[in-house]
């Protein structure tokens, strides 16, 4: 199988420089891109297939987190936006349970895909993780399960959407919430937030859409779904430097395992 069996190239032609250039501005400009319609239905239909006939093997965890992703600080209260809980569930399936034939690996590995994603985050090259689980991960949620509100640790992610459900699952967020560089955490935003009284976007996207989105400062959740149809997407996730592995501790938490 190659690239173009995979990549609508035609209406998204990644090898472009003025195309890399348009969509570079587009995530500069909005802190998320969708390219719609990127996967070719053939090759959506097998991956969704695949993700069906692997969701036995899926690891499901119902955690509670802070929207900081930090454990509970005991200097201060527990009802403080830096130690407020909310809920994430879903199951996930690991880099090392994708067959090797498979079109998201086809795709995960394709170099000139890696480049595009590069010029358009701005990095000067990506990279797979070094551990065997975290490259590749396909996510199911069924009804009632959701995730809460949380800033990436990361500065970026990049997702496909590969089964839309009935209702609910619509990915929401807020732009630059916070500046966790600047140590600016935002307290009373993120309490406007958790009480209902801010203004969130939708990120609207379809099955064979990838989506970049900047969630570092960016305040985000996936909605819970609804219906008997279960949201399924793929995490297709690098590094910016060779080598690394994702902690042992995130493994465990994510996955049940180490390797």
């Amino acid at each position: 199988m190659q690239l173009a069996d995979i990549l609508d190239l035609d209406k998204h032609p990644i090898n472009d420089p003025e195309y890399q250039a348009q969509c570079l501005a587009s995530l500069r400009r909005d802190g998320a891109l969708v390219m719609q319609g990127l996967i070719r239905p053939a090759a959506l239909a097998a991956i969704r297939q695949e993700a069906l006939d692997h969701q036995h093997l899926a690891y499901y965890t119902q955690d509670q987190h802070t929207v900081y992703l930090h454990a509970v600080d005991e200097q201060y209260p527990l009802d403080h936006p830096h130690n407020r809980l909310v809920s994430s569930s879903k199951g996930c399936i690991t880099d090392d349970q994708v067959p090797a034939d498979s079109p998201l690996r086809v795709l995960y590995d394709a170099p000139e895909f890696k480049h595009f994603l590069a010029t358009v985050l701005e990095e000067d090259g990506l990279y797979a993780y070094a551990d065997p689980l975290s490259s590749i991960n396909t996510h199911y949620a069924s009804a009632g399960q959701e995730l809460g509100w949380h800033f990436d640790n990361s500065s970026f992610a990049i997702t496909l959407l590969i089964e839309k459900p009935k209702g609910g699952g619509e990915f929401e967020y807020i732009r630059d919430l916070r500046d966790a560089d600047a140590g600016e955490m935002n307290y009373q935003g993120v309490a406007d937030l958790l009480d209902g009284k801010a203004k969130v976007q939708v990120l609207p996207t379809q099955a064979g859409d990838l989506a970049f989105f900047r969630g570092r400062n960016s305040a985000h959740r996936v909605t819970p779904t609804e219906g008997d149809i279960t949201r399924m997407l793929v995490v297709l996730a690098y590094n910016t430097k060779p080598g690394v592995s994702l902690s042992a501790t995130a493994r465990m938490t994510f996955y049940g395992r180490l390797d």
